[in-house]
């Protein structure tokens, strides 16, 4: 099959793309035109690197023109910066998207698989591990953006026949991750403890997520482009909520070094709590997460390493 990635060069996307490159799909990958290929390409591999402007519906087009299914990646903004400026976070991701949408429509393409956010969607959970069927309340612009492209997706589901699977995905770690991006508990944590320097923890560390290692990702996402059943909605998550102290002394134990830690006053928007129940990705995907906390910590600190000692 033949898939368009739209944001394949990130770590996320990158690692998603070598799946299916080993699975023997045809991939265009689609980034921003400052972002490099994060590899060599071997011309067996039939992969097309492209730039362009995601708000640009000539180059949502060409990007389009004869794929078999759609990967949808891109993010404009971050969850803790989102709610500065929502009309950015609307225009750029939702109305993007929306154009997306009608050039599926135009082209006759069908499958769309959509990354949303299981730890923004949802808000405060009101139960532990959080199901799919959860109420959904966004407390940030980011998680509001993310539930408005699910329900279009849903609409043009309706209206078009388009055949949308959307991913609630958990806090994803691994290789290639990018220590700028402000984005990633786990990639900031292992560069100042690796480098020696302390971690600071907003709140008494307590804080706890539901940790997914990217290869376990990109196998969801595999997954999904091949499912075709009923269902549209998948969290893909260990289904393990980690504490902040529990991840920080996991680190600590693989490095083998001790690490300083600095407290500081809790945020507002931090829920305390948040892990996936991910039991419908099992049942109808056949999928679940294999890489437990420390081992896929384990993989990530030794790509770190010897990515930085280069």
């Amino acid at each position: 099959m033949k898939y368009v990635i739209f944001g394949g060069g990130g770590f996320i996307g990158s690692t998603i793309a070598d799946q299916l490159i080993r699975e023997g799909h045809s991939l265009r990958i689609f980034e921003r035109p400052r972002v490099a290929p994060y590899r060599e390409f071997e011309e067996t591999e039939k992969v097309e690197w492209i730039t362009g402007d995601f708000q640009s519906k000539h180059d949502l087009h060409c990007a389009m023109e004869g794929m078999d299914g759609v990967l949808h990646l891109v993010s404009t903004t971050l969850p803790k910066s989102s709610n500065d400026d929502p009309i950015y976070d609307i225009q750029t991701n939702v109305i993007a998207t929306l154009n997306m949408l009608d050039i599926m429509v135009e082209m006759k393409m069908k499958k769309i698989v959509f990354i949303s956010s299981g730890g923004t969607v949802y808000g405060r959970p009101q139960s532990l591990p959080v199901p799919e069927s959860h109420p959904t309340t966004p407390e940030v612009s980011y998680g509001i953006s993310k539930l408005a492209i699910e329900k279009y997706l849903y609409l043009y589901s309706q209206l078009h026949g388009i055949e949308p699977v959307t991913l609630r995905v958990a806090n994803p770690y691994g290789e290639r991750q990018r220590i700028e991006t402000a984005q990633g508990a786990i990639a900031a944590f292992v560069s100042r403890a690796a480098a020696g320097k302390p971690i600071e923890i907003w709140g008494d560390g307590t804080v706890t997520r539901d940790y997914i290692y990217v290869h376990d990702l990109a196998n969801a996402f595999s997954k999904a482009l091949a499912y075709t059943g009923k269902e549209q909605t998948f969290n893909v998550g260990a289904g393990v909520g980690t504490s902040l102290n529990t991840l920080i002394n996991l680190v600590e134990k693989i490095l083998d070094k001790p690490i300083e830690r600095i407290y500081k006053p809790g945020r507002p928007f931090d829920v305390p709590v948040n892990y996936l129940d991910c039991s419908l990705a099992a049942q109808e995907m056949g999928w679940s997460a294999q890489y437990d906390l420390e081992k896929g910590l384990q993989r990530t600190i030794e790509w770190y390493l010897g990515h930085t000692a280069q």
